[in-house]
C-alpha cells in the first residue's frame, strides 16, 4: 500500500453519477473492457457535451466501496470520468487507491484544471478544449500540468478552423514530442472522413480517433 492510500480516510467519499462496465472508446485503451466511474459536477460548459445530466445530482459513495465495485467488475482497466472528476477533493484519494488495488487507471480531465501532482501510475487523457468548444480561454498552460510520456492530450475538433487552431498549437509547442496527441472529431458535428483528411495532408504526427462505444451504442448514457 501506498504513502498515499494509508492517508486516505476510510470514510472518504465522492458524489458519483453512475458506474457502470462497458468497453473504452477513446484514447489508447479504446476496446478494452472497462470499469468506469462517473463523478458529478463540472465548472465547464462546452458546447458539444454528452454528459449534461452530471452536472448535478449523484450518490454519496466511499472509496472503498468504489473500489470493491471495481474488483467486482472483473474489468483490469478502471477509468474515472465526468463531469470533470478533478473538481471533487477526493478524486486524488480514489486513484491512489485504484492503483494501489492493481488496476489500469485512467483519468479522463479537461485542459482547464490542474492535473499536476495526480498520481504517477495514472494515465491522464486531458481534453485541451477547442475554440469551437466555447471554453478554450478556461485551459491552463500546459508546462503547468507536468506532463509525462504516459500521458494523452485529446483535442475535439469541431471544424476547419478547430483543427487549424489545434494544428498550429500542436507544431508550435511541439506537443508531440512530449505525449501521444489525439484528434478527434465532434460526434455528429464534423465528418470524420474530412479529419482524417486533413491529418493526412499535413502530414500531422497525431492519433485520429474515433468514439468506438458512440460508433457501436451511439448517444446512449452508460455505454
Amino acid at each position: 500500500m501506498s504513502a498515499e492510500a494509508a492517508a486516505v480516510p476510510a470514510a472518504a467519499r465522492l458524489r458519483i453519477t453512475e458506474t457502470f462496465r462497458s468497453l473504452q472508446g477513446e484514447a489508447d485503451a479504446s476496446g478494452w473492457p472497462t470499469f468506469f466511474i462517473r463523478l458529478t459536477g463540472c465548472p465547464l460548459r462546452c458546447r458539444y457535451c454528452d454528459t449534461a445530466y452530471a452536472f448535478e445530482g449523484g450518490e454519496w459513495r466511499t472509496v472503498a466501496a468504489l473500489v470493491d465495485e471495481a474488483r467486482a467488475s472483473s474489468a483490469q482497466h478502471v477509468c474515472v470520468t465526468g463531469g470533470e472528476p478533478l473538481a471533487q477533493k477526493q478524486c486524488r484519494n480514489l486513484l491512489v487507491a485504484l492503483c494501489d488495488a492493481g488496476f489500469r487507471v485512467s483519468l479522463e480531465t479537461s485542459g482547464a484544471l490542474d492535473a499536476s501532482g495526480v498520481d504517477a501510475r495514472v494515465v491522464r487523457v486531458i481534453d485541451v478544449k477547442t475554440p469551437g468548444s466555447g471554453e478554450s480561454e478556461r485551459n491552463l498552460d500546459l508546462s503547468r500540468q507536468g506532463l509525462r510520456p504516459t500521458d494523452q492530450l485529446k483535442f475535439v475538433i469541431c471544424g476547419r478552423a478547430d483543427y487549424e487552431w489545434a494544428r498550429e498549437r500542436l507544431r508550435r509547442e511541439r506537443l508531440d514530442t512530449v505525449c501521444p496527441v489525439l484528434f478527434s472529431p465532434s460526434w455528429q458535428e464534423l465528418p470524420a472522413r474530412d479529419l482524417a483528411d486533413w491529418i493526412l495532408a499535413d502530414r500531422l504526427p497525431v492519433r485520429f480517433q474515433l468514439q468506438l462505444h458512440k460508433v457501436l451504442w451511439g448517444d446512449v448514457p452508460g455505454r
